[in-house]
């Protein structure tokens, strides 16, 4: 069985992928068994809530995406109402976004005050977190350790990063997901880190509908694909595609509590 670590179920187009019934049954049919959409507003939680009530496979984390601007301001209250849901397994995506807006461009003080309030809702509820860094890898990971993410750890999403990062990520307690960009023959660097790391601190995903892996790329990515960033990683690292689908399973069901 394979997990998707990372999905948004909710904004798949479904005049291009079928219904959300069909895309899970298609992931079903690739091996992926289980997914976690990532609701990235307030605007997308109820969504999100509603597809994990109505489809068993499907798990939430919720949270405000990095780029979503100053405008969006969510209360403790309004996140710790969300988080209560049971299927939620995590808080995020969240972060710091440098690469859409320059921080000596715009005053970005809102997303590191959003992000300290997902890790200190997150510590308060012990659930872990999810992510999201461009071009702000310093920062997000220096504010992780301010703020003693190392308590809940998470999932650095859609890492692309370097070895070090990685690894100082994951001194933090922090898994490292692989996406779609992992099977790009021109991510080399990236190749050597999914080589390099431990398997038992790896975990896959789509972001669906972005990213679509090889065979895929430049189409709209669906959650069943996961099972093409294992076979990219089990050849990378010479391990059997077994072997890499029950090693990212049993990760995903440590973070989360969950019956693997």
């Amino acid at each position: 069985m394979i997990i998707d670590s990372h999905c948004h179920l909710n904004i798949l187009d479904p005049d291009v992928v079928g219904t959300t019934e069909q895309v899970i049954a298609q992931a079903a049919d690739l091996g992926v068994h289980k997914m976690m959409c990532v609701a990235i507003g307030p605007d997308a939680w109820d969504d999100v809530l509603g597809l994990c009530d109505r489809h068993d496979p499907v798990y939430a984390s919720i949270g405000v995406h990095p780029c979503s601007g100053p405008e969006v301001v969510v209360s403790d209250e309004q996140l710790r109402s969300a988080l209560a849901h049971p299927k939620v397994l995590a808080v995020g995506e969240v972060g710091l976004d440098y690469f859409h807006q320059k921080p000596d461009e715009v005053d970005l003080s809102y997303q590191h005050a959003r992000f300290r309030q997902h890790i200190r809702i997150a510590k308060e509820i012990n659930k872990p977190l999810v992510i999201h860094t461009r071009a702000s890898t310093p920062d997000v990971l220096q504010i992780l350790q301010q703020e003693g993410a190392d308590q809940v750890g998470g999932i650095m999403h859609c890492f692309v990063e370097d070895l070090a990062t990685a690894e100082a990520a994951i001194a933090l307690g922090f898994y490292i997901s692989f996406s779609g960009i992992v099977t790009f023959k021109n991510a080399k660097a990236l190749h050597e880190v999914a080589k390099a790391l431990p398997l038992e601190r790896i975990l896959v995903e789509t972001d669906a509908p972005y990213l679509a892996p090889v065979p895929y790329r430049g189409k709209t990515n669906q959650p069943g694909y996961t099972r093409y960033v294992v076979e990219q990683l089990a050849e990378l690292r010479g391990e059997s595609f077994e072997t890499v689908a029950q090693a990212t399973t049993a990760n995903f069901a440590r973070l989360f509590r969950l019956e693997a």
